[in-house]
């Protein structure tokens, strides 16, 4: 089998209503999704970072140009030769758009390799778990919510299976913020686990402010507190605050989680296969935090990161993001996902990544 050509297509849209967290508004949403397409008549579907703007939709057009002779001719078994011609950070790869890119790329030949085999990407990477816990990621800022639509949003999740469920703070004053935080904790009960995000929102003094302010309402962890590459503060962070710091989901490669490592800047990495490299890179990743006794609680796409999760002994929870943060969140796929009695989702055992994109959906909002 051997790659025969790569296409992009990419699809834009309106979320319905803008969301906000600590430091950014998104009033649009996307998929770049990436075909690899083959001599034997499979294709492999992966996706990168989503097309936010008409500007990065031109970006993506461009590195396609510049990958795909990389890869035309390629047996996708020989991903990890292929993921080594990919990077190469002197040109394109060492971290941003172009890193985000070869993840989808990879992602693609993933789905490729298990419909070649008839076998999920949780069996070909070891099948560790066929269940995996999955919290509800919500809980922005938005137009008229107040605290009130948030309890609300909250109560649904909780009506949905949600044993565990995330919500935005850095947005606001810290003592509007701790509010927040203790109406959803009131909400959702001593049960349910609570995660809260920052989004990058914060200096080191005010991170260490606000988590010890949010200690009484039993945090399961605060993620994103600082700026991606303050490394230190994290550690500092990490060393004043008794809830778990989590962090990650902007890093790129093994390289830069070897420095998070090494900075003690976080028990949890929230590591994201469509970002850091793809399921090759991902993998790396999950090993080398293996090593060090660190969980992994991948930040972004179920449909990607529920089968990494189901491969890891070290796979703690699984991010799942519902229609309140994109209108057309579950109709992308012609496959579903849903939460159990205990708030864990089910590692489809279809081939691949197990899922198909619905076009005659998303074709009303191609890119062109």
């Amino acid at each position: 089998m051997k790659i025969s050509d790569i296409e992009l297509r990419q699809y834009r849209w309106e979320r319905g209503k803008p969301i906000r967290n600590g430091k950014h508004t998104y009033t649009h949403s996307g998929l770049n999704l990436i075909c690899a397409h083959t001599d034997t008549g499979l294709t492999g579907f992966g996706w990168a970072h989503k097309p936010q703007t008409l500007g990065m939709a031109l970006v993506a057009q461009g590195l396609l140009e510049h990958f795909k002779p990389l890869l035309i001719g390629q047996d996708p078994f020989n991903y990890r030769r292929i993921w080594e011609a990919l990077w190469e950070p002197k040109l394109v790869g060492r971290r941003g758009i172009t890193t985000r890119f070869i993840s989808g790329l990879d992602i693609a030949l993933w789905d490729l390799m298990g419909k070649a085999t008839g076998k999920s990407i949780h069996k070909l990477l070891g099948g560790f778990r066929d269940r995996a816990p999955a919290y509800i990621a919500g809980g922005y800022y938005e137009e008229g919510k107040g605290l009130a639509g948030l309890a609300a949003e909250m109560e649904e999740n909780l009506t949905l299976g949600a044993k565990a469920v995330k919500m935005k703070i850095g947005g606001a004053s810290i003592a509007e913020d701790v509010e927040r935080v203790r109406v959803v904790r009131e909400t959702i009960g001593a049960d349910v686990k609570l995660m809260v995000d920052a989004n990058c929102a914060y200096s080191t003094r005010e991170a260490i402010n606000i988590a010890r302010k949010m200690e009484p309402y039993d945090i399961f962890w605060f993620e994103e507190p600082l700026a991606p590459d303050d490394y230190r503060g994290h550690g500092i962070l990490a060393a004043a605050s008794a809830i778990p710091i989590a962090t990650g989901e902007n890093e790129y490669t093994r390289y830069g989680f070897r420095d998070l490592i090494a900075a003690d800047a976080a028990a949890i990495f929230n590591a994201d296969a469509e970002i850091l490299g793809g399921i090759t890179e991902f993998m790396n990743v999950a090993a080398l935090a293996s090593a060090h006794g660190l969980q992994i609680a991948p930040h972004g796409d179920q449909e990607v990161h529920l089968h990494l999760v189901g491969a890891i002994p070290n796979g703690l929870i699984v991010e799942f993001y519902r229609e309140t943060v994109d209108v057309n969140r579950g109709k992308i796929f012609q496959e579903s996902m849903s939460l159990d009695a205990d708030g864990c989702l089910t590692v489809p055992d279809r081939p691949g990544l197990g899922v198909t994109p619905d076009f005659d959906f998303l074709e009303r909002f191609r890119v062109n």
